[in-house]
């Protein structure tokens, strides 16, 4: 006789508020009813509420011996993970953002029904992530440039919707605006470099490293973290690297350079008490110096049947 299939609970975030949340909070409930899926649905409205439901979540996930579930874009996936890492239990993912890298690096389809299909037939697989201090990110981190651009990103899609192309334009317009330039003074595997940079971006997706052509996509598919700094250049070179990156041509270009690392401490020249970080699309303040590194035991992911038997092959 089989065993009955683990609850899931899924943390779903409606955090637009919007006709179409309600509905695909709707939709998954009746796939997974007609599917006789045990769940629970908990719907949240904005980060305030994430973490709470998130540990509600795992509290009955736990008494259950079933699974939570994140629905939501990489920034809630984020919040969610660092829950079900810290608690050593088992995540499923339901992508519902603007870029969706975690969910599609690991073989989640988008759409809604897909997704909800390959869910119920998921293994559990062992996935690397990275730590931000004791913060856990799954596609990337970062410092400088990019944090303010996500702020910018954020309160454009609030006025104009969430759609890849205000995503897009809100970018170039960051980058039009220029901006400080950081000097960090960076310590990896035992040799310390000064350097001065627009921005630090430490990866640990290899399908969005791929996206822009860096060769350290492999680094990171076997288990590393990538890191990016961008030279402080004009702003029509900075807008030449932008096409190379959306391109796909971003390795070897003037201006940029990329290393594959386990572990990197990041101290700032200036004495500052805090730094504006970016974890998954989500911006927040840490006190350095900034400790990036590989998690030390990987996340218990849910992935499609294929995905966990190539993982496992």
């Amino acid at each position: 006789m089989a065993l009955p299939s683990p609850p899931l609970f899924i943390v779903f975030n409606a955090s637009s508020g919007g006709a179409d949340a309600e509905q695909a909070s709707g939709r998954v409930g009746d796939l997974l009813t007609a599917a006789g899926r045990p769940h629970e649905i908990i719907r949240v409205r904005g980060d305030e509420e994430l973490t709470r439901a998130t540990v509600r979540a795992s509290h009955a996930a736990r008494e259950a011996h079933g699974a939570v579930v994140a629905a939501g874009g990489d920034g809630t996936l984020n919040a969610v993970a660092q829950v079900v890492w810290n608690a050593d239990q088992v995540m499923g993912v339901l992508p519902q953002g603007t870029f969706n890298y975690f969910g599609r690096t690991h073989g989640m389809p988008t759409a809604l029904d897909d997704s909800v299909a390959a869910l119920l037939s998921a293994r559990e697989q062992a996935v690397t992530v990275g730590l931000l201090g004791e913060r856990v990110f799954l596609v990337n981190a970062s410092v400088g440039l990019y944090p303010r651009l996500l702020e910018e990103r954020e309160s454009a899609k609030r006025r104009f919707g969430r759609r890849r192309v205000v995503a897009l334009l809100s970018g170039l317009g960051t980058i039009l605006r220029g901006g400080s330039v950081l000097t960090l003074e960076l310590s990896v595997e035992g040799q310390t470099r000064v350097v001065r940079t627009r921005t630090l971006f430490v990866g640990n997706n290899e399908l969005q490293l791929q996206e822009i052509g860096l060769r350290h996509a492999v680094d990171v598919e076997q288990g590393r973290l990538a890191a990016i700094t961008l030279q402080p250049v004009s702003t029509l070179r900075t807008l030449w690297l932008l096409i190379r990156g959306a391109l796909g041509r971003l390795d070897g270009a003037e201006g940029v350079d990329s290393f594959a690392f386990d572990q990197l401490v990041v101290r700032m020249r200036r004495r500052v008490r805090w730094v504006k970080v970016a974890l998954d699309g989500e911006v927040l303040r840490m006190p350095p110096p900034l400790v990036f590194r590989t998690a030390p035991r990987p996340l218990r992911l849910l992935l499609p049947a294929a995905e966990a038997e190539e993982g496992s092959a």
